[in-house]
């Protein structure tokens, strides 16, 4: 099946697929899921695919895309690969490390887009979550404009086509577009954003500075226990994503979808299930009308799925200010 993107232009002229496929799971999930996962969705259509260091997946994800440019199904430039630069890597010192890493992992020469995974620093080391003896994390001070010159370096190493941010607040972004000296702004953040926190300020910021707002947790995430408070609302039973579903002889995802990719938000959807991936990339068959937009507007309570709670005491976490 040939892939129906469309794609949005990036600040630095590069183009992104609108819709992602994104490869985080939970622990409990076999690696081996992930390989599978990925190569379906390349043969159903996804050219976008984002990872991350700190998913620990990206060797599967890897053989997925080097086996599916192998069999002739794409080759390397059709494929929009993002990674992340995990925080116990903030230091300038230590940004190159991590890309290259993953690059190791992936047996790929660049990414697409590298990512500011979060703007907390966490104490450098092998741990990816290290924590003191109150259960809390133990959090580093870094200069996030000194981790982004690093991060320029690594574009013009053509280590990564693109680079941006990821989790960062309106206050965050102002501060690397302020930055004296700055070379690359952020193509794009990276953020938690769905029918119940539609981030509608953050959008409207970072539309006015042409950086491009991605959709992570876009269904609600995967409910894993060691992020997700299980009394939280299941995202895709909402009763007005499933009136839309019917109206329009869809699955609630796709109205979830939908509504991301109408407001020009670059949206990723996650599943390890072959029926749901290819479902997925049917978003682009359908469109919601202005109405249906503005009912599913309505859903806005500004939740939040994923808190990084354990990071909450630091000065540079993002969630405290109002956008």
């Amino acid at each position: 099946m040939n892939s129906k993107h469309q794609f949005v232009q990036l600040s630095d002229g590069h183009f992104i697929p609108g819709l992602g496929f994104g490869t985080y799971k939970p622990q409990e999930v076999p690696n081996s899921k992930t390989t599978e996962a990925t190569k379906i969705a390349i043969e159903a259509g996804f050219r976008h695919i984002d990872c991350a260091y700190a998913y620990e997946v990206e060797e599967e994800v890897g053989l997925a895309i080097r086996s599916k440019i192998a069999d002739g199904t794409v080759k390397r430039e059709d494929i929009f690969y993002t990674s992340k630069l995990w925080s116990t890597f903030l230091r300038p010192e230590l940004v190159k490390s991590c890309l290259e890493r993953s690059l190791k992992k992936l047996h790929l020469d660049y990414v697409d887009l590298y990512l500011i995974h979060f703007p907390v620093a966490l104490k450098p080391g092998e741990e990816l979550y290290p924590i003191d003896e109150n259960g809390k994390n133990i959090c580093d001070s870094v200069d996030l404009c000194a981790t982004w010159e690093v991060m320029e370096k690594c574009k013009d190493a053509g280590l990564a086509k693109s680079i941006g941010v990821s989790n960062f607040n309106r206050r965050q972004l102002e501060m690397i577009l302020n930055k004296p000296g700055l070379k690359y702004k952020p193509v794009c953040n990276q953020v938690e954003c769905h029918v119940y926190h539609n981030q509608r300020k953050l959008l409207d910021f970072c539309k006015s500075k042409d950086i491009v707002l991605i959709a992570y947790s876009a269904l609600g995430t995967q409910r894993e226990k060691r992020w997700v408070d299980q009394s939280s609302p299941v995202l895709l039973d909402d009763p007005v994503l499933g009136a839309l579903a019917k109206k329009h002889k869809r699955s609630p995802a796709l109205i979830a979808l939908r509504y991301q990719l109408q407001r020009g938000v670059v949206v990723l959807a996650q599943s390890l299930k072959e029926n749901e991936i290819k479902e997925n990339i049917q978003v682009f068959d359908f469109a919601l009308t202005e109405e249906d937009m503005k009912v599913l507007d309505g859903l806005n309570r500004n939740f939040r799925y994923v808190t990084f709670k354990l990071m909450a005491d630091d000065p540079n976490y993002p969630f405290a200010d109002e956008y």
